[in-house]
């Protein structure tokens, strides 16, 4: 009836449709997606399931000079993941500021809870590892890693900001591969 591991989808090649016709009885959703594929730190592609996370929590070295900067200023960071999910409406350098106001009362983990959320509800991901405030408040570092990661890897350009991407869209730049499976060199 259902795959019998999750993982399946990496057997397909890269012209082969991992998403089979459903059989009798099972509901059309579940196969409506295809896997997202998702940019590897090498320069390749791996499929991740529908509402998965593409990077795991603590991959935090995949993207080194943002693991770098996070380390000893998470609000920049932060304010370039708000500016995203805020869809341009608040400047990275105004919810950076935010963050770190609320940072000297200690409470900025609760702040970035709220925009893990937001990212989770925006492209369907599951809670994982634990829930969002559990993981800022133990990890805030690799948490804000992981979702800078996760908008990279689905399209964005971090370091332009909203208005920028969405013009780079518009003229139909793209800096990683679009979801889908079939790669034609």
């Amino acid at each position: 009836m259902y795959p019998s591991a999750p993982h399946e989808y990496g057997k397909y090649g890269a012209g082969a449709s991992p998403v089979p016709t459903p059989p009798a009885g099972i509901q059309q959703p579940y196969y409506a997606a295809p896997p997202y594929v998702a940019p590897t730190s090498r320069g390749g592609s791996r499929n991740v399931l529908p509402g998965q996370w593409s990077t795991g929590l603590c991959h935090c070295c995949d993207e080194p000079s943002n693991c770098l900067i996070t380390t000893f200023c998470p609000c920049v960071t932060f304010g370039q993941i708000a500016e995203i999910l805020n869809r341009g409406s608040a400047s990275c350098a105004a919810k950076g500021a935010l963050y770190a106001l609320i940072g000297f009362t200690g409470l900025s983990c609760l702040y970035s809870c709220l925009y893990r959320s937001r990212l989770r509800a925006q492209y369907d991901l599951v809670e994982a590892p634990t829930a969002d405030c559990l993981v800022h408040f133990c990890c805030e570092p690799c948490a804000l890693c992981q979702e800078y990661r996760e908008l990279k890897n689905r399209g964005f350009d971090m370091g332009i900001g909203w208005d920028a991407n969405v013009d780079r869209q518009s003229r139909g730049v793209t800096s990683v591969p679009s979801i889908g499976g079939n790669m034609i060199r």
